[in-house]
């Protein structure tokens, strides 16, 4: 029980640190090319939504019935954007899932950009779906050509799924082409 309660003080402590850093507007970037070429594309996972999962009455056109951002969440957001918006290389193109957090976090950090592809919903609920809806993310991306920023906004199992990396909340994984495939370049660590 004791080693328990360590490692949720830790959990806390890291949390809190990670939650003040984001606040004051700090973003790390990490690994070679988190610079973030014209060209590249970013994985975020939606911005704070408390809870894991969608409750069991969940629909996806009803925002009511499913986890949404709190106030943090929505005030991340907005400062994912603004991160964004001081960038040398503009955001081309902002994809999102069709859930109504993601939906929500692409609205507020990139107003008006926003273009629902179903192939990055969550399967999170239905793990059956993975390897077809994997499939068909990953086609959506070797389709984009742009000379910009692609960012598309959507859940932990798609981007674990694409990358095998496992996000926080408001995190992003970088994606440029090496030999014409797609392979993480860096992390934006919030």
């Amino acid at each position: 029980m004791k080693n328990l309660q360590h490692w949720f003080r830790g959990l806390l402590f890291v949390f809190l640190a990670w939650s003040a850093a984001f606040a004051a507007g700090a973003v790390n970037a990490s690994g070679a090319g988190a610079e973030l070429k014209p060209g590249s594309v970013v994985l975020i996972r939606h911005a704070l939504a408390p809870g894991v999962g969608d409750p069991a009455q969940f629909v996806l056109n009803d925002c009511s019935t499913q986890r949404n951002l709190n106030d943090e969440g929505r005030a991340q957001a907005v400062r994912i954007g603004k991160f964004f918006r001081q960038l040398p290389v503009p955001v081309e193109a902002v994809w999102s899932s069709q859930w109504c957090r993601t939906r929500e976090t692409a609205d507020l950090a990139f107003p008006g950009q926003r273009v629902d592809q179903a192939a990055f919903n969550s399967f999170f609920g239905e793990p059956d779906a993975a390897p077809a809806q994997t499939q068909a993310a990953r086609a959506l991306l070797n389709a984009w050509a742009g000379k910009g920023l692609l960012v598309v906004v959507t859940h932990q199992v798609n981007i674990t799924a694409i990358t095998g990396v496992v996000p926080a909340s408001g995190e992003a994984v970088v994606l440029g082409r090496r030999n014409g495939v797609w392979a993480v370049t860096g992390r934006l660590t919030p």
